[in-house]
């Protein structure tokens, strides 16, 4: 993980244990003010655990934009309409080069592979159906190494958000079972305390479950839509340069 990274997720900690540490709100006109940090107060040790995965879950949804947004950063496109103008030409160096300046990213470097394995065949002076063999099989291969990267991994957001969602549903329960044991042992001058603390709880679980789980469930179908919109893109113009050299090499 890049340094870039690592200040992202200590913003974010910071963040939460301010919210933590924040000070329980001033009671005026007997309305009291519902806070992030009255709302942590309440949960307990359970809000704590949601905060723990909710960050888990923040932490690694910044990675994954960074790869997504930044590192899958191109015009697919644009750069094949480029390339297909150089392969019309019959200038395959320049369009192996073009594509190795995009290798980081995944549409990039199977353009390269393909372009590369085709230069190399041309090189050794093989045409016809073994050329479109090996090229076809350069980009597959190139492929298959790649693709399978884009959308690796995004599921563990849905994951998340469900277990955000049970502890809270948890914490609820046990805020309740801590009202009703509480109202049958406490003294009756505590009754009341034992059980709005106990129902503070629950509530209080609940919000923090649903308050966690909603923003992981959507970076993850924000996350899943970039990652469909890539292999969309690798697969429609894959198959346009794949025809574009057979083209070529045909010529």
């Amino acid at each position: 993980m890049k340094t870039k990274h690592i200040l992202l997720a200590l913003f974010v900690m910071l963040f939460c244990v301010a919210l933590v540490a924040q000070e329980a709100p001033v009671v005026e006109d007997t309305t009291v003010k519902i806070t992030p940090g009255r709302i942590i107060q309440d949960s307990g040790y359970w809000g704590y655990a949601i905060i723990l995965v909710f960050v888990i879950g923040l932490v690694y949804g910044i990675v994954r934009y960074v790869q997504l947004y930044q590192r899958e950063k191109v015009d697919a496109q644009k750069l094949y309409l480029k390339l297909k103008g150089y392969i019309k030409n019959d200038q395959i160096e320049e369009a192996t080069k073009i594509a190795e300046s995009f290798k980081s990213t995944t549409l990039g470097f199977i353009f390269w592979s393909g372009l590369k394995a085709f230069g190399d065949m041309r090189k050794a002076n093989k045409t016809g159906e073994e050329m479109d063999r090996v090229v076809q099989n350069a980009f597959e291969e190139s492929v298959l190494q790649t693709v399978y990267k884009i959308d690796s991994g995004l599921s563990w957001f849905t994951t998340l958000a469900q277990v955000c969602t049970y502890l809270g549903l948890l914490g609820t329960i046990w805020g309740l079972l801590q009202a009703f044991y509480g109202l049958a042992s406490a003294p009756d001058h505590l009754k009341n305390q034992v059980l709005t603390e106990g129902i503070a709880k629950a509530i209080g679980t609940t919000a923090m479950g649903l308050i966690a789980a909603i923003p992981l469930s959507l970076i993850h179908g924000g996350l899943f839509g970039r990652a469909q919109k890539i292999l969309a893109d690798i697969d429609e113009h894959t198959v346009k340069i794949m025809n574009a050299l057979s083209m070529a090499n045909k010529g």
